[in-house]
């Protein structure tokens, strides 16, 4: 005997989230939690189409809705962020003005015309200037190319976004220890 009652389909209205507030251009309005290049830093609100934030900015944890709540929280992070931003530079100001009256000394191997055997390069810059107590990290230091010679050079440290500092650093030959 065949089965003659209908069963009601239910239907179901498919999850969704919480909608993000629409843009002036029509598109989502998140809160970065991470710097996103070429998008924005932490902390602000952008707008950015629905596949973009849906597919990849929410589900990577780079944003989260713009909500007040969350613009409320992020202002106060902001607040603190800028505190320790103000005592960092102020810090590498500090190292800036006390590198720039320094003379480093860094020994090499050298033929007689002065030519080096090897070469001078960031990383012997950024050690020596560690022997002297100064952290400077071998990114931070700019050279033109690596220096072949000896002599003395003025090398530019770039310690943060606007603070740079010149010193100078003098490529002496190993001197032979005698027995």
């Amino acid at each position: 005997m065949p089965n003659t009652t209908k069963q009601k389909k239910i239907k179901r209205k498919p999850f969704r989230a919480k909608r993000a507030p629409k843009g002036e251009r029509g598109g989502f309005q998140l809160l970065l939690i991470q710097s996103v290049d070429k998008l924005g830093k932490q902390g602000d609100v952008v707008e950015v189409k629905r596949g973009y934030a849906v597919n990849y900015l929410i589900p990577q944890g780079l944003a989260t809705i713009a909500t007040e709540h969350h613009k409320r929280m992020v202002e106060k992070h902001k607040a603190q962020l800028a505190e320790l931003e103000r005592d960092r530079l102020l810090k590498l100001q500090a190292i800036a003005d006390q590198i720039k009256d320094l003379e480093v000394n860094i020994e090499a191997n050298a033929s007689d015309s002065g030519q080096l055997y090897g070469s001078v390069t960031a990383q012997n810059i950024s050690a020596a200037l560690k022997a002297k107590g100064y952290h400077v990290a071998p990114e931070q230091i700019v050279l033109e190319g690596p220096l072949k010679e000896l002599g003395r050079y003025t090398i530019k440290a770039r310690l943060g976004s606007d603070i740079e500092t010149e010193f100078k650093v003098w490529v002496v030959p190993v001197v032979a220890a005698e027995l």
